[in-house]
């Protein structure tokens, strides 16, 4: 087989198991870089070159250990699923992830966040995120047809897990959404590409606006978009929301 061949069999495999646009993805992403790492076919690797490839990731390119795991994981169903190659996973570890209690940004600082913003859109973007509890890549593909304001409510879509579910929306987040809708008209998607209106926001592209009003506000703890989720669950919290409501909220 080819490398494209291998990677033709794994995106029907992929789709054929019924994960997420999010996941397929990234399988397809992980196996195709694994191979060009080799330039060969993953048919003419096996499990060594797989132990090399995990480590050179680590110590060489300093990837980020719950990265690491994923690729771990799309090789692990390539060989296994795609190529049906029987692979002792003891030789192939998942990396553990140190448990530490992630940065959470106070109210304070959220608005700090949302008032360092140069526009509407951006602002609505984050405040989105926030008074959801998005994950990142649920935020970036929200669909104007999945904010139901009679209910109050935000349709999550093929959430992770493939569930889909409902995120709530605040009355404050809801009137920022009119007031965004009314200045940029979406028609599709909520958050457009302003390169390309036919099609939703990429993750990297809310990642960089995030980093950009985190440095504005400045705010120096150390923190990242999904900071803005454990933010919200955390702040529900204090105010009195039980932990079953939150977890439902959350989609866990």
């Amino acid at each position: 087989m080819t490398k494209e061949e291998v990677l033709a069999k794994l995106k029907f495999d992929v789709e054929l198991r019924g994960f997420s646009k999010h996941t397929q993805a990234e399988y397809y992403t992980k196996v195709k870089l694994f191979q060009n790492h080799f330039d060969k076919p993953a048919t003419e690797l096996g499990v060594e070159d797989v132990r090399q490839f995990l480590h050179y990731l680590s110590t060489v390119k300093k990837v980020a250990p719950e990265t690491v795991n994923t690729y771990n994981s799309g090789l692990r169903f390539l060989y296994g699923v795609t190529l049906n190659v029987n692979l002792n996973h003891r030789q192939i570890p998942r990396h553990r992830k140190p448990r530490k209690l992630p940065d959470i940004l106070t109210q304070e600082e959220i608005q700090a966040l949302f008032n360092a913003c140069d526009n509407l859109r951006d602002k609505c973007i984050l405040m989105t995120l926030y008074g959801a509890g998005l994950r990142l890549s649920e935020v970036a593909s929200l669909k104007v047809s999945d904010i139901h304001s009679a209910k109050m409510q935000l349709f999550i879509r093929n959430a992770k897990g493939s569930k889909d579910r409902y995120a709530l929306l605040s009355q404050a987040n809801l009137e920022m959404l009119r007031a965004y809708w009314k200045a940029y008209h979406p028609k599709e998607w909520l958050f457009y590409s302003r390169n390309h209106t036919d099609t939703h926001l990429t993750s990297r592209a809310v990642e960089n606006l995030f980093n950009k009003y985190v440095k504005k506000a400045n705010i120096t703890k150390n923190v990242t978009v999904h900071t803005m989720r454990h933010s919200f669950a955390t702040h529900l919290l204090e105010s009195g929301t039980s932990i079953y409501h939150i977890k439902q909220l959350l989609g866990h």
